[in-house]
């Protein structure tokens, strides 16, 4: 029996059993290998951190079904896939269980120089490709990212790919400012981000940044965010909060020109999508100029979910990949 995790009320996830449907016309059916807990996501969708009205509060209804980047294993083609066989291992934006039914085209072939528990980042790495492609990176480009969880973290290595001379971290937590260091941070600022403009001003050769990418979902950041940008700056705010009407804009945006730009999983265009996004992170990844390496600090059994929420819960300093094994 296929199992899977379910949110039945706030702060609640259980472990329940189903039946997937049969393999139709153009669909594959896959069993999970891994699958990623985006942390940012879900402990708003677990806690309720979000405010009635919001987007959120439209899309979070239970029995919700968390997670969406799953590392899976073929196991059966339907009709006319062509693309996909039986024992071919791929990735798909599909929650936190043991089986799956995809329609082919939302499967995506993993290479085989890539680590499981790496291609399980594929999601994180396709929506920040999005905050990458919001900021207009040139060579050279000086840039702040304010937060180094799952999302910063992935922000900094598409900073590097794409040639930011300049890439400054501001977390409060030393691990997670370490791994930014490993994917390519180039200073990191351990302050509250109210009190960090003289820090990365100095990291900066006395300049305040072009760009600034907020990644963290916590509303009162913007305002800082704001603040920090050089004149004529960008502010890209890539961590979606729960809480939108407490972001407020500062006369920053008026007196410095700021341009500020929302960044979301959903802004796909022809020339940028799925497809195209991670077949150059897959590339990026066998070439060594994106790495993810170190990132995974947890692994669960299905049936431990409830430890695992609670981890990432109460120890965010201590976590960054929190990956549920299906094997177990």
């Amino acid at each position: 029996m296929a199992q899977r995790l379910v949110f039945t009320g706030k702060q609640q996830v259980s472990l329940e059993s189903f039946e997937p449907d049969h393999v139709s016309s153009g669909h594959v059916r896959v069993k999970s290998i891994c699958s990623l807990v985006s942390t940012g996501t879900e402990n708003i969708c677990f806690n309720r951190l979000f405010e009635p009205g919001s987007h959120w509060d439209r899309w979070v209804k239970y029995p919700f079904y968390p997670g969406y980047s799953t590392v899976a294993q073929v196991e059966a083609v339907g009709e006319g896939v062509t693309q996909f066989k039986a024992g071919d291992r791929v990735v798909t934006r599909r929650g936190h269980a043991s089986h799956h039914i995809v329609a082919a085209e939302q499967c995506y072939l993993c290479p085989n120089e890539i680590d499981t528990r790496d291609a399980a980042w594929f999601a994180l790495a396709k929506i920040t490709a999005m905050g990458a492609k919001a900021a207009q990176y040139q060579l050279g480009d000086s840039v702040v990212i304010i937060g180094a969880g799952p999302i910063g973290q992935m922000s900094v290595r598409w900073a590097a790919a794409a040639g930011a001379q300049k890439i400054i971290v501001a977390d409060m937590v030393e691990l997670r400012l370490k791994m930014a260091l490993a994917g390519g941070a180039t200073h990191t600022v351990a302050r509250p981000i109210d009190q960090a403009l003289e820090e990365i001003k100095a990291a900066n050769g006395g300049l305040q940044p072009r760009l600034v990418i907020d990644t963290t979902g916590n509303e009162t950041v913007f305002t800082h965010a704001l603040q920090l940008a050089a004149r004529f700056g960008r502010v890209v705010v890539l961590g979606d909060t729960g809480m939108p009407t407490h972001q407020h804009l500062t006369s920053d945006v008026i007196t410095r020109g700021l341009t500020i730009v929302g960044a979301h999983d959903g802004h796909e265009t022809p020339e940028w999508n799925s497809t195209r996004i991670l077949s150059l992170w897959f590339d990026l990844m066998k070439s060594k100029r994106f790495n993810v390496a170190g990132l995974n600090t947890h692994t669960f059994a299905p049936a431990e979910c409830a430890k695992a929420y609670e981890v990432c819960n109460t120890q965010r300093g201590q976590t960054m990949g929190i990956v549920f094994d299906w094997s177990r």
